[in-house]
């Protein structure tokens, strides 16, 4: 009862919250365009003003943005869902109430609304909207962090699904789940040093939930069916949440969804939900690379002169790529190698520094002089802003192979492809140069399944220290 309480009243506060921050929102934007109001802009004058011919329209916006928020579910805090995906749907609720608030003000006739009013409403509406929410976000994953609500987790399977589901949940303090351990049938199959976490096979699944206070359940394995239906069984019974991982859901670069046809669940892989998701990317992809390309123009042409007077040959080098979709591309770099490189490739072969098809020299002589200092400290990819302007690039995104070392790739890693290849990238901060080439996949395809705005935005904040400490690059 005390906790249904706690909700309602929390409910409540967003509410209030969206309705101060919508009010603030059109009564700025009546204040921006003060000259084309008929009325007196005030903050009663909104409501309540007699003089206001459009009081109770900015009323019904209100009320509409707040049942359609509602449908939404944005007066919940579902620590499983992103921030992007939450801002998302703020943008979704208040396009259709700011079309139906239009659609009304057409049928009832209300005449000499301006329509800068509305456009710079619904701008300010969505923007303090997602602000006051990703500041609760914060508030929240603070809270969790400290141990506020916080769920015991049994996870029924310690294979490699189980024994990743683990480590993300003990890396997202934020979600405020505790795995108190696994159930699995064959512990010695199990990883050591996962193996003290397997407290029972799983015909004990009542008897631990009891003894542990389990609240949520989470499921790894598929293989047999009959174990899955008596968890479900018993965990209506007594109460608490199950959860499946779906299968295969790493050999995925989408996203899984639910939903019914008729009385039947069904549970579907969606491959172009990453595409919904990464829309705003490309824009800000755009922004930030033309600001850049302006800023650092001169510091182009200063790293052009002298990669000239270093060595002959060309200022840039251009290296055939893959890019989304497989789609070739040339990649343009500055040049840090001497005239005719590509040919004396082939008999340094044999003095490979890294595993897998990607080749590195700690002291390879084809570097110039500038060459080396460039390489250090990542400024011969500048130029790929210019890759990443012409849509053939990101910011960040999974490291760009070569066309002729993807080509040798296991046919598994294509899926690297559905996305943009970026400039920066988990492979960026986490060692550059030294890390095996097995775990650079491994972060490529986390990345692809985790993305969000935050994330980038993280990268490229520690991206900035990774390349002054020079560490990993040759």
């Amino acid at each position: 009862m005390m906790m249904n309480m706690q909700r309602y009243l929390i409910r409540v506060t967003y509410i209030c919250l969206d309705v101060a921050v919508i009010y603030c929102a059109i009564f700025l934007a009546c204040l921006i365009r003060v000259k084309a109001l008929p009325f007196t802009a005030s903050l009663t004058g909104l409501f309540f003003d007699p003089h206001n011919p459009f009081r109770e329209l900015f009323a019904f916006w209100v009320f509409i943005i707040v049942i359609i928020s509602y449908m939404y579910r944005l007066y919940h805090t579902d620590r499983g869902v992103f921030e992007g995906a939450e801002v998302w749907r703020v943008f979704q609720a208040n396009v259709l109430a700011t079309i139906g608030i239009i659609v009304l003000a057409y049928v009832f006739k209300v005449e000499g609304l301006p329509r800068s009013i509305v456009g710079i409403s619904f701008v300010l509406i969505i923007l303090l909207c997602s602000l006051w929410r990703v500041a609760k976000r914060v508030f929240v994953e603070y809270l969790v962090s400290h141990g506020y609500n916080n769920f015991n987790v049994l996870i029924i399977g310690a294979g490699k699904v189980g024994r990743l589901l683990k480590d993300e949940i003990k890396r997202k303090k934020a979600l405020g789940l505790k795995v108190v351990g696994f159930l699995d049938d064959y512990p010695q199959n199990v990883d050591a040093a996962y193996r003290d976490k397997v407290l029972a096979p799983v015909s004990d699944f009542r008897h631990v939930v009891q003894q542990y206070f389990v609240d949520q359940v989470f499921v790894t394995i598929h293989h047999n069916p009959d174990i899955v239906r008596r968890i479900l069984v018993q965990a209506a019974k007594l109460g608490v949440a199950v959860r499946v991982v779906p299968e295969g859901y790493d050999l995925t670069d989408g996203e899984f969804r639910q939903f019914n046809i008729g009385l039947i669940p069904v549970l579907e892989y969606f491959p172009f939900a990453l595409k919904e998701r990464q829309l705003g990317k490309r824009v800000f992809d755009c922004v930030v690379s033309l600001c850049a390309l302006i800023v650092f123009c001169p510091f182009f042409v200063c790293l052009a002169l002298a990669i000239k007077l270093d060595s002959r040959g060309p200022v840039f080098y251009l290296s055939e790529r893959f890019g989304r979709r497989g789609k070739r591309f040339h990649m343009l770099k500055f040049r840090t190698m001497v005239a005719g490189a590509d040919q004396m490739l082939r008999d340094l072969k044999k003095e490979n520094e890294v595993d897998g098809p990607i080749f590195k020299m700690r002291n390879d002589p084809r570097l110039t002089r500038m060459g080396r200092f460039l390489r250090k400290y990542s400024l011969d990819e500048l130029p790929q802003l210019i890759n990443v302007l012409k849509g053939e690039m990101s910011l960040v995104g999974p490291r760009p192979f070569p066309v002729d070392q993807l080509e040798r790739e296991d046919v598994r890693q294509l899926r690297r492809l559905g996305v943009r290849p970026g400039i920066t990238g988990l492979w960026q901060i986490k060692g550059r140069s030294d890390i095996p080439f097995n775990r650079l996949l491994r972060w490529d395809t986390w990345y692809i399944n985790h993305w969000s705005f935050w994330l980038d935005l993280n990268i490229l904040w520690q991206t900035l220290p990774a390349v002054i400490k020079g560490k990993g690059a040759y």
